[in-house]
């Protein structure tokens, strides 16, 4: 596998989201193909924006690899990302399902086959906004095969219920109610972005901006499947960070460095 200087944009006919879905392929520093890892990214159009080809070539590991691939969001982001089976009270969200078999059924294998890659020591996603939620549901749902999830200021305040009808936080955020489901999985791991300044809204009125409560509250239910701070849970926290890809690609070295050092 040779190394790539730039990305490489691979065009798949989706079946199962119906539209023709970019994806470009990126691939830094370069050993033994066994060793390499991967990286699925949401929203992968603002990956230029942040510069981060660059990113890569500056992330050195001696004899290891990661191929990150950015996929773009379509026309219909609202709907193909979310909770799978979980749309929100808007209906928002209805295609997180067919997203998510686009990952595994359609994307996965033409990713194999471009990087010359029959097998991934490491297989991580992550995304921003509303696509840090659906990469996180998709490393919950896919335990056996996602080992890491990043999420940058991340919408898990996706609920089942309007504020004004009735909305109860311990039930109606969506999220924080599915992780009660799932179980601790060894070996995986979680890394939580915010901002001080990602918005203002502050539903409970504790002074906290949603943002950051919602992902501290995220947090609370990981701990209490066993998952620990320090190890299993990172939580990176900006004083002046706000909801913008200029924020997220200040964070996005220091993800990538956490995710690559696990594999040394």
């Amino acid at each position: 596998m040779e190394k790539m200087l730039k990305p490489v944009p691979v065009f798949i006919d989706s079946v199962f989201l119906k539209r023709t879905v970019r994806a470009d392929v990126y691939t830094n520093s370069l050993g033994d193909p066994k060793s390499a890892s991967l990286l699925l990214i949401n929203d992968g159009q603002d990956l230029v924006t942040m510069n981060f080809e660059d990113m890569l070539q500056k992330m050195v590991y001696p004899g290891k690899s990661l191929v990150a691939v950015g996929i773009h969001a379509g026309e219909d982001r609202k709907q193909e990302y979310g909770v799978i089976g979980l749309p929100d009270y808007m209906g928002r969200g209805s295609k997180a399902g067919d997203y998510a078999r686009f990952m595994l059924e359609e994307l996965m294998p033409v990713v194999h086959q471009r990087s010359g890659i029959d097998q991934f020591q490491r297989k991580a996603c992550c995304g921003f906004s509303l696509g840090g939620l659906m990469a996180f549901d998709m490393a919950m749902e896919y335990p056996a095969i996602f080992n890491a999830c990043g999420v940058f200021s991340g919408s898990f305040w996706w609920r089942s219920k309007a504020l004004e009808e009735g909305y109860v936080e311990e039930r109606d955020r969506i999220m924080h109610a599915k992780l009660r489901t799932k179980r601790f999985t060894a070996g995986q791991r979680f890394f939580l972005q915010t901002g001080q300044l990602d918005e203002k809204a502050d539903r409970n009125k504790n002074g906290i901006i949603d943002s950051i409560d919602d992902t501290l509250g995220i947090i609370i239910e990981l701990k209490k499947l066993g998952f620990e701070d320090g190890k299993e849970i990172r939580y990176e926290e900006l004083p002046d960070g706000s909801h913008d890809i200029k924020t997220w690609s200040r964070v996005m070295p220091v993800f990538l460095d956490w995710l690559l050092a696990a594999s040394k």
